[in-house]
């Protein structure tokens, strides 16, 4: 079980209408703003509004089913390769147990359902939740400071060798998005979405657009969703470009605010699917919730071989029925 360290930071309390209910802030000393995001503690870029479009919903028929397994950490995202989940269901789980996550902003209601589910059945444990990004929890992971990752990439090759695990928790999709301010009406080619974040294509016009210079709101290397999207769109290469704005902090409230008419982003697609003010962009016209949608990725949880016993708990009880609508209600 991994000993939390309770060092005071500023929180950023937000009311949600309609969210999860709240689970606990873990608070760790850092320069960084937070948020509480539905009871997790989120960092956020300064200045910016508590609002963010994690706590927003997503029409359920678009929802794929949720898997529990494993996957290799080189694999490709495909939930048909992944192997099952080595863990059992547990039967009981002692009380004080405590399990801490840290990891990817896409997870964050997921893992609030999990969390309240888990604590309901196993009275007298406790999950205590962060979402910096996927890389900053799997280093806390290789740190010893957390017990699990939240994860929206695979593992890179080091980080497999230092003895990671992966654990399957949901299929997801990478949205492209735009506001809807921006006339540009039509559907992309993976090869104009793969020139436009690449510095090649930097004027809408040339997809058939109104002459105006694409903006790229970018998010910073450290996100999963950065590392999948660069993996699934633009075959590993970095995002590039004299029109690219790279945000500080993974969080995708920044990255809605600062499309305006011109710009063009991307985020988990159940973060986005129910936002007022931006437009999901078709991919040979197909979107994300269609299942030849080209974007698609796993949902993760990253554990340390060994495992403890509180994550064996933990992950074994992905394999519940209980677990599985948290997750598909955390999908939403």
């Amino acid at each position: 079980m991994t000993q939390k360290k309770d060092n005071p930071s500023l929180i950023v309390t937000l009311l949600v209408t309609g969210g999860i209910l709240a689970g606990g802030v873990w608070l760790l000393a850092g320069p960084e703003r937070t948020a509480e995001i539905n009871g997790v503690e989120v960092a956020i870029g300064s200045g910016e509004p508590e609002e963010t479009p994690e706590t927003t919903a997503q029409n359920p028929a678009a929802t794929p089913a949720p898997v529990a397994a494993n996957t290799p950490p080189t694999a490709a995202p495909n939930p048909a390769s992944a192997s099952p989940n080595p863990f059992p269901v547990p039967t009981t789980v002692a009380s004080g147990t405590q399990v801490f996550i840290d990891g990817s902003t896409s997870m964050v209601q997921i893992n609030v359902a999990l969390k309240d589910r888990f604590e309901t059945r196993f009275v007298g444990t406790r999950v205590e939740l962060k979402a910096q990004g996927s890389s900053k929890g799997i280093e806390a992971l290789r740190a010893g400071t957390v017990d699990l990752a939240a994860s929206s990439r695979p593992l890179k090759p080091e980080e497999a060798a230092a003895g990671l695990k992966t654990v399957v928790v949901a299929p997801d999709q990478i949205a492209l998005v735009v506001s809807k301010d921006n006339p540009f009406r039509g559907s992309l080619t993976p090869e104009q979405v793969a020139g436009i974040f690449t510095g090649q294509i930097t004027n809408w016009s040339a997809v058939e657009g109104a002459d105006l210079p694409i903006r790229v709101i970018n998010r910073p290397p450290v996100s999963g969703t950065y590392t999948a999207f660069t993996e699934l769109a633009l075959n590993g290469q970095a995002v590039s470009g004299p029109g690219v704005t790279t945000l500080e902090r993974d969080e995708t409230t920044g990255m809605l605010q600062q499309l305006g008419s011109d710009g063009i982003g991307y985020a988990t697609h159940n973060q986005v699917a129910n936002q007022s003010t931006v437009r999901t962009l078709s991919v040979n016209n197909t979107f994300p919730e269609q299942p030849n949608y080209p974007y698609q990725r796993q949902l993760l949880y990253v554990y340390q071989e060994p495992a403890s016993e509180a994550v064996k708990a933990f992950l074994g009880f992905l394999g519940t029925p209980e677990a599985q609508s948290a997750i598909a209600a955390g999908m939403i």
